[in-house]
């Protein structure tokens, strides 16, 4: 049952999927209907046509033998004889004249009984045609009808026409002509198995047809969708190839101008944030030595901070404080140019994930006391991996500082596990928190979920870009869940051994409080 699915689902996949299956399927359907009506109106004009023939021939011939009929009747000495016999012989003659070449039969409705030809079957005659030609005068009248036969013959289509004569001093004799219409049937025969013959020619014909020109109509399309996904892959060099000046051709020149005009305005953008990362790279290299210089002035006036009046005291403590925040921004500046640039690069060592973590939050509990936030750790063992230690330790700093400083003074829990392939910390404030379309744009460069919150850790807005750069450096993963009034949780997952993937992280970006039961 599974297999005969699948079998009557194909024709929808393909249907949904394949422009030219629909393009071929739409005009088959459309010429089968054409076929259709077309050849039912040719059978039912042929049919019409040979009938109508049939009956004009049949109605003349059996006029003219009915009026030969009635002028023998007429002629007769009917004192001689009586008008059953004398019908009988003109019955015997008229039969006899058409047995050859087998025209037609004869029925004669007697004042006795009726006379027929020979082994015909007066049943033959309709009961409407009886009625007509009892009651009418000397009109002819004629309908279809099956002759049977009383001598063992098999029964035949035909036409009876039926008309009456007129006996002098007896009345009305009804007539009728049976006509064979064997000739006529096999004629219809003939224009339906050459109709039939038509459609098994036509339809297989018009199925490949209608595929010729389908693909010779889609392949520009073809190529235009290959073209497009070859430029979108990073080959800006592709263009189509034009041929001839239809809409088709048209279309490919459109498609390689918006080639040559993506390939430009990329181009631009290319220079334009060469020349953005020189210059961050060149100002910021170029601040280090007048920062130095200032930076030792400042030393000076902190060491010396104690001797000073309280306001001198307090500029001198502010200007500390101002160049540490600047010397950090530099730093970052640095590190987020060797990123754009492609410089940066691993100094890969064997650590315990959960060790590092550790010395991390040791290094970070008077920055915790300060704002009265407990750290807890969760590391229920050793998370060995082949790592970057500084850079990594960096991701754990920043993603701890940034949960201290917007905790709200709550409890933060950094848990670490490993897996076979990977290991994982995650990171867990009940702080302000970010709603769930910002857990993407925390990673944007100089972003901050609230502009107007007083900012005392780092703040250059680039700690989280630096951080994600930096877990991607190693083939890992940096995700964000956040939801406003129940914190936030950021998730660093690596692998194991350098260049490992990670198909599963060993802990879930959302928290366990938060989480459907």
């Amino acid at each position: 049952m599974s297999r005969l699915g699948r079998l009557l689902r194909a024709p929808a996949r393909w249907w949904s999927r394949s422009l030219s299956f629909r393009v071929v399927t739409n005009s088959v359907l459309a010429a089968v209907a054409v076929f259709v009506i077309t050849g039912w109106l040719l059978v039912d004009q042929s049919t019409r046509g040979i009938l109508e023939a049939k009956t004009e021939q049949s109605v003349s011939e059996a006029s003219a033998v009915l009026d030969g009929m009635q002028a023998s009747l007429s002629d007769a000495d009917l004192r001689t004889s009586t008008v059953n016999e004398h019908l009988t012989r003109l019955a015997r003659d008229v039969a006899s004249r058409g047995n050859v070449g087998d025209q037609y039969d004869l029925i004669i409705s007697g004042p006795v009984s009726d006379i027929t030809s020979a082994g015909v079957d007066v049943a033959s005659v309709p009961d409407v045609i009886r009625e007509a030609v009892e009651a009418g005068g000397q009109d002819l009248f004629t309908t279809p009808t099956s002759i049977g036969f009383n001598d063992g013959r098999t029964a035949r289509a035909g036409l009876v026409v039926g008309g009456a004569l007129l006996a002098p001093g007896s009345g009305r004799y009804p007539v009728y002509f049976l006509f064979g219409m064997e000739q006529e049937q096999k004629t219809l025969e003939v224009v339906q198995r050459s109709a039939l013959l038509a459609a098994v020619v036509f339809l297989p014909l018009m199925t490949g047809l209608m595929y010729l020109i389908s693909l010779q109509a889609l392949r520009p399309i073809r190529a235009a969708r290959e073209a497009s996904e070859r430029i979108a892959a990073g080959d800006l060099a592709e263009r189509m190839a034009i041929r001839g000046a239809d809409d088709l051709a048209g279309l490919g020149r459109s498609m390689n101008h918006m080639a040559d005009e993506l390939g430009r305005k990329i181009q631009q953008l290319e220079n334009l944030s060469l020349v953005q990362r020189q210059f961050v790279s060149d100002v910021s290299h170029e601040l280090r030595t007048p920062l130095t210089t200032v930076r030792m002035a400042a030393d000076v006036l902190h060491d010396a901070r104690e001797e000073f009046p309280l306001p001198t005291r307090r500029s001198a403590e502010l200007l500390k404080g101002a160049l540490d925040r600047f010397e950090s921004l530099l730093t970052e500046l640095l590190e987020i140019s060797r990123f754009d640039a492609g410089a940066a690069e691993l100094q890969l060592d064997d650590v315990d994930l959960a060790a590092l973590v550790a010395a991390e939050v040791a290094a970070q509990e008077s920055l915790a006391a300060s704002y009265g936030t407990t750290l807890i750790l969760r590391a229920p063992g050793q998370a060995t991996c082949r790592v970057d230690p500084r850079r990594v330790r960096r991701v754990i700093s920043n993603l701890l500082s940034n949960a201290i400083e917007h905790g709200e003074g709550h409890d933060v829990v950094l848990t670490v596990a490993s897996n076979a392939d990977a290991v994982a910390v995650t990171v867990r404030d009940r702080g302000v928190g970010f709603s769930a379309a910002q857990a993407h744009q925390v990673f944007t460069r100089f972003w901050r979920a609230d502009p107007s919150r007083q900012r005392t850790v780092g703040g250059s807005g680039l700690g989280l870009s630096i951080a994600l750069e930096d877990a991607q450096l190693h083939g890992g993963w940096l995700n964000a869940w956040g939801r406003p009034g129940h914190g936030a949780q950021f998730r660093l997952t690596l692998p194991r051994t350098p260049g490992g993937s990670v198909t599963e992280s060993p802990l879930p970006v959302v928290p366990d409080d938060r989480r459907p039961a």
